[in-house]
This record gives structure tokens, C-alpha cells and sequence, in this order.
């Protein structure tokens, strides 16, 4: 009797189950999706792709929100406005590839397929890694530059940034689909199949690359922010307070920043640089599902925190806009 194969029905490596999965599942069910004779198979649906599918679900929804937002009001041309716009729409494009995974996985196999869907889901989660430092070069040139930040050159220099960062992502999107894939050669696959041992390489080499530069980047920012509350202290005779409150503010903002962004990509990054197609693909599951909660932090930090956001927001949901938040000014630690 020969041992009937299995199939791999999503990007992610479903050939070596972890052992609490091989042994609750007979040879049978794994490969239902094999035509048989049978004419109602059963589809044994992998639940952390439910997961993937479910978190890909909450992603779209909450970065629509933004992207309509930005869109549909023309005040919000600024270009920090322009690179939170970025931001939202590589994250949405991240949460519909995560929905085509699923549906491409279970309904409509291809090799072809595959490669289109992994080519999304990397170029837009490149383009949101992108984004976020471009968000912090924005941050820290407004801050350094705060008496001509608001010039031709400024926009002139997003727009740059956006074509470079776009142009970046969408290449190394179509890498997969242009043949650096590992579908010749199961050998040379990394943990996501069928993208290559050295493809995820040079990608986590350079997630943490822009870490290191966004960290050296907020350090800069805070030191600015802190002697602005300084100064501003000073001029207003409350320096014992007013100067410690928002220096904490400032300190504490970009620690979640940073603190959120690391703990979201770091182990996925690190596991990525160490593992390959044959590690359970567990791991691969319980290090790349914190990555796509980063997607639904995003909005949260860098979007519904902006007080023209939320006047945008309150506008279009109750057609007014609160006392409180029309009279709240930014302060230094707005950053």
C-alpha cells in the first residue's frame, strides 16, 4: 500500500504539522482536498488560518476608515497627512492579502495564486514598515526644521519618500512572482513558502536596519521635544511641573511607539533569520500573527490619536465636533 500525499493549501509551510495536529487528524482528512471518489469531502480548514483571515478581516476594516478619512477631506493634504494615508493603505492592502490567502488556500489552488498572494502580502507589509519610517523622518524634520517645515520643499521631499518607498515595496513584491521562489526547489525555502531562505534574509536584514535608524531617529526626537518643553517652561515660569509632565508625556509616547513596533516584528524577524521550511510551522503561525497585529495598531497610534482626524471623524459619524477637542491645542510631546 503506497501512503497517500498530502497537500499544502496555503503559503505557509502545512507539510510539517506540529504533533498535537498529526495525531487528532487521520491521513484521510489530510488530504481531502485531493479529488477521490468520494463526492463530499471533508475540508479540514487549519484554524490559525482563521485566525490570519480574522485579524486580515479587522485590519481592512479599521485602515479603510483612515484612507476614506484622508481622502475625502481635501484640509488633510499635509504631508504628514500624506504618510499616515501611506501608512493605512499598506496596512489595508496587508489585511486583503491576508483575506486572499484564506480564500486562495481552500477554494482556488494555484501556484500562480500563491505567488500573487505572498507578492501582496509582502509588498504592502514592506510598504507599512516603509511608511512608519518615513512617519518618523517626517516627525523629526518637523521638529528640526519647525520654521520651515511648512514649505514647497517639504511636500516636494514627501512625495519623493512615497514614490521610493512605494517603488521599493512593489519590487520586492514581485520578486516571488518574477522567480526567486523556491517552488523548483523545496530545499532553498524559507518559513513562508515559497519565498526563499535568502529573500527572507535580506528582508529581516532590513527590517532591522530601519529599526536601528528609526530608534537613532526618535532618540533625536525626544531630546528636541524635551528641550522645547524646556524653553517653553521657562517662558511660563512653570518649570518644576509643566517641563517633567511633558517630557514624560513625550518619553512615554515614543516608548509605546517603538515598544509596540518591536514587540509586533522583532520575533518574527529574528525567527525568520534562523529557521527554515523544515521548523513546525507553528512557530511560523505564533510569530507572524503579533507582526499583523501591528497593522491593527497602526490606526490607534498614528491615525485616531490626530486631533484633525478626530474632527474628521466626529464630523462624518455625528455631524459635529466636541468643545473639548476643538479647543485642545498640540503640545511638544504631540509627537
Amino acid at each position: 500500500m503506497t501512503e497517500e500525499p498530502t497537500v499544502n493549501v496555503t503559503w505557509l509551510p502545512q507539510d510539517r504539522l506540529d504533533v498535537g495536529w498529526t495525531e487528532n487528524v487521520s491521513a484521510a482528512s489530510v488530504t481531502s482536498l485531493i479529488p477521490v471518489n468520494d463526492p463530499e469531502p471533508d475540508f479540514i480548514v487549519n484554524p490559525w488560518d482563521i485566525v490570519l483571515c480574522t485579524s486580515g478581516t479587522l485590519i481592512s476594516c479599521e485602515n479603510a476608515v483612515v484612507v476614506l478619512i484622508i481622502f475625502h477631506n481635501p484640509s488633510l493634504r499635509a504631508p504628514m497627512f500624506l504618510l499616515i494615508g501611506s501608512l493605512a493603505l499598506a496596512d489595508l492592502l496587508a489585511g486583503i492579502g491576508l483575506i486572499f490567502n484564506f480564500i486562495f488556500a481552500y477554494l482556488l489552488q494555484s501556484e500562480s495564486t500563491k505567488l500573487v498572494t505572498v507578492g501582496l502580502i509582502v509588498a504592502s507589509f514592506s510598504a507599512s514598515v516603509c511608511s512608519l519610517l518615513a512617519i518618523t523622518v517626517d516627525r523629526y524634520l518637523s521638529l528640526y526644521y519647525a520654521l520651515t517645515y511648512n514649505s514647497e520643499r517639504t511636500v516636494t521631499f514627501t512625495y519623493v519618500m512615497l514614490i521610493l518607498l512605494w517603488g521599493a515595496s512593489i519590487c520586492i513584491g514581485l520578486l516571488p512572482i518574477m522567480g526567486w521562489n523556491c517552488l523548483q526547489d523545496e530545499s532553498t525555502c524559507s518559513v513562508i513558502r515559497p519565498l526563499t531562505k535568502n529573500n527572507a534574509a535580506v528582508l529581516s536584514v532590513s527590517f532591522l536596519l530601519m529599526f536601528a535608524l528609526m530608534l537613532q531617529l526618535y532618540i533625536q526626537i525626544c531630546k528636541i521635544v524635551m528641550r522645547h518643553a524646556h524653553q517653553i517652561a521657562l517662558q511660563h515660569h512653570f518649570l518644576a511641573t509643566s517641563h517633567y509632565v511633558t517630557t514624560r508625556k513625550g518619553v512615554s509616547t515614543l516608548a509605546i511607539i517603538l515598544g509596540t513596533f518591536a514587540a509586533c516584528w522583532m520575533p518574527f524577524t529574528l525567527y525568520s533569520l534562523i529557521a527554515d521550511y523544515t521548523y513546525p510551522s507553528i512557530y511560523t503561525y505564533a510569530t507572524l500573527l503579533p507582526a499583523t497585529y501591528n497593522s491593527i495598531i497602526n490606526p490607534v497610534i498614528y491615525a485616531f490619536r490626530n486631533q484633525e482626524i478626530q474632527k474628521a471623524l466626529w464630523l462624518i459619524c455625528c455631524g459635529c465636533i466636541p468643545s473639548n477637542l476643538s479647543a485642545r491645542a498640540r503640545s511638544p510631546s504631540d509627537v
